[in-house]
């Protein structure tokens, strides 16, 4: 029952809305009761003649309605229409309950289910594709409307039972035992179905994860797709991944199908028993035939309900999939980074005050058993701009990412004022870090959104003066719509540069006191280079930076470089210190200025 804990608060919600459901229910068992009645006055008193009970008979002089076959063939033809609109109309107003209530219990589930995946670190992200993230979020979300309808099955059933039951075992008791007497069958194939239909429903939905993750995965990339004529090859797999989903949901089905055909025999068998039994009771005159009619009806409706109910397992198990595929997000929370109980928030610092940054002795890895960086211990000053250089896979990235506590470290402690990271707020951490990457994200959005995306509230002024300093104002006017020109995803529409010049506004905007520059011209040419540098020479000053880059032209500047190896720090001084030294500095800044003599590879 623990695993039902969190689709069931999220159900207790709508506890109004059930509550009428619940009401509502109720009196459509009543109508429901009534229904097969105007059959048996049809037959038994309209067409047989037989007199009517005192009862009737009272209300139908009461009326003016005449005793005669006619008027009574009128009034049960009457009463099927008015018994028929009073359920439809209850039917009605039971589907919207239903429809609003199930909507706001998934929409309050994903939600939630949203924030959390925003809040996950990036170790999870790169264990799950983002195919599977939108599956659970789009798909598995339901699992709360559909427990709930199937919680609630129970108890429209059982109240079924409890009232048509009563009626019928007032009409015939032996009859209603006969239709009772199916229970223990078709509770037994529904234990046996219902565990196989769990096990099929969840492989089935994780089928359909790979193949929204596939999807996902070729159209992100579409320029390396068609760069590489991969079309055909993509296909035959898409081709094989659909096979997969299609041959597990067929499984599923026909598990479904036997199912069904099982519950249906041993119905079937009920009601030909009922059938036999009945007829003899109207042969010996102890049974009329509406009445017989009448039960018929009944047996339908107790069957059904019967079925429904015992359903309620097999059917609770194709749900129990998705339930365990939310709660594996919303679970795996509290094993990833996360405020601690005793978390506190990091004091905002006054414009141009930046803040100290202190790595000691970090150790940390994205595998167990292999540390992409080793015994790391660096300090950045408030103010001062630390360069990391080295070669790919040296842990430049990794060393950054700890900082805003993407990760955390496996021993030794990221501080940023003297405070422990994991000891702060990680909303607070985050907010006082600006960011520029390599490949800039852009969104879908106006690029006066996109570079107000720390600072909503900005006014239009602060936008466009970020732009100006980050050298963008004047490309941004030659937009079709200028500041308020909606980019295409991630800004493909514009160059490499215009990308980053936007990502450097966005940080200038944001007014951060330390900021994080990974490769921000390894893409550039020379002379947009020159203009991403001066808007960088403003973006950092009098912050805290920690700049990568392999291109050593964007770091010449900076107050200290630290060479990185191997998840170790192998040098650190400034520009012309390292070049002074025979180091693996000195080797790079040879390499990429062309001094091939002293780069040792004559």
């Amino acid at each position: 029952m623990n695993r039902y804990r969190l689709p069931l608060m999220y159900i207790a919600r709508q506890w109004r809305l059930l509550s009428g459901i619940l009401l509502i229910t109720a009196v459509y068992s009543a109508v429901a009761a009534l229904e097969p009645w105007p059959m048996k006055l049809l037959i038994d008193h309209g067409l047989k003649g037989q007199p009517l009970p005192r009862q009737l008979a009272t209300a139908l002089d009461a009326l003016s309605i005449p005793r005669t076959p006619l008027g009574l063939i009128s009034v049960s033809g009457a009463a099927s229409l008015a018994l028929f609109a009073v359920g439809g109309g209850l039917s009605l107003a039971l589907m919207w309950l239903w429809a609003v209530a199930g909507q706001r219990m998934v929409f309050d589930l994903s939600t939630d289910l949203f924030q959390r995946l925003q809040r996950l670190s990036f170790g999870y992200h790169a264990r799950h594709p983002v195919g599977d993230s939108l599956c659970r979020l789009s798909g598995d979300t339901w699992c709360v409307y559909n427990l709930s309808s199937r919680l609630f099955s129970p108890f429209e059933q059982i109240l079924m039972l409890a009232t048509v039951g009563t009626v019928a075992w007032r009409l015939n008791p032996r009859l209603a035992i006969f239709a009772l007497a199916a229970a223990p069958a078709l509770a037994a194939s529904s234990v046996y179905f219902g565990r196989r239909l769990k096990a099929r429903a969840k492989l089935g939905r994780e089928a359909h994860s790979r193949l929204a993750s596939f999807v996902h995965q070729c159209l992100a990339c579409i320029p390396v797709v068609q760069a590489f004529t991969t079309e055909k090859r993509n296909a035959q797999q898409y081709k094989q991944l659909s096979a997969d989903a299609v041959e597990l949901s067929q499984r599923a089905s026909l598990v479904g199908g036997l199912y069904g055909i099982v519950n249906g025999l041993v119905s079937t068998a009920g009601t030909a028993a009922i059938l036999y039994a009945g007829g003899q009771q109207v042969i010996a005159g102890k049974l009329s035939v509406g009445s017989l009619i009448v039960f018929l009806a009944y047996v339908r409706k107790m069957q059904y309900a019967t079925e429904t109910l015992l359903k309620t397992y097999g059917s609770v198990k194709p749900v129990e999939a998705s339930i365990e595929r939310v709660m594996e997000v919303l679970e795996i929370g509290e094993h990833e980074v996360c405020d601690s109980r005793d978390a506190r928030p990091l004091p905002p610092r006054a414009a141009g005050q930046g803040v100290s940054i202190r790595f000691e002795d970090v150790t940390f890895g994205y595998q167990p058993g292999r540390a992409t960086l080793k015994q790391i211990t660096l300090e950045a000053q408030p103010g001062e701009t630390v360069a990391l250089v080295g070669p790919t896979g040296a842990g430049k990235s990794t060393l950054v990412s700890l900082i805003p506590r993407f990760y955390d470290v496996w021993s030794g402690r990221v501080c940023v004022d003297g405070v422990d990271v994991r000891s702060l707020k990680v909303a607070s951490l985050r907010a006082q870090i600006a960011m520029v990457l390599q490949d800039p994200f852009l969104f879908a959005i106006s690029v006066a959104d996109n570079i107000a995306y720390g600072r909503p509230h900005a006014t239009r002024a602060e936008i466009i003066a970020a732009a100006e300093a980050a050298n963008a104002d004047a490309f941004i006017r030659q937009l079709p719509e200028g500041y308020d020109t909606v980019l295409t995803e991630r800004g493909q529409t514009l160059s490499g540069g215009e990308r980053q010049r936007l990502a450097m506004a966005r940080a200038l905007l944001k007014d951060a006191p330390a900021l994080l520059l990974d490769e921000p011209t390894s893409a550039l040419d020379t002379i947009t280079e020159a203009s991403v540098l001066e808007a960088l020479d403003r973006l950092r000053m009098n912050r805290t930076t920690f700049i990568i880059a392999h291109r050593l032209s964007t770091i010449r500047r900076a107050d200290r470089i630290v060479v990185l190896d191997e998840g170790s720090i192998l040098e650190t001084g400034s520009h012309v210190e390292l070049v002074a030294r025979s180091g693996l500095y000195q080797r790079l800044d040879a390499l990429q200025f062309g001094d091939v003599l002293r780069a040792g590879v004559a």
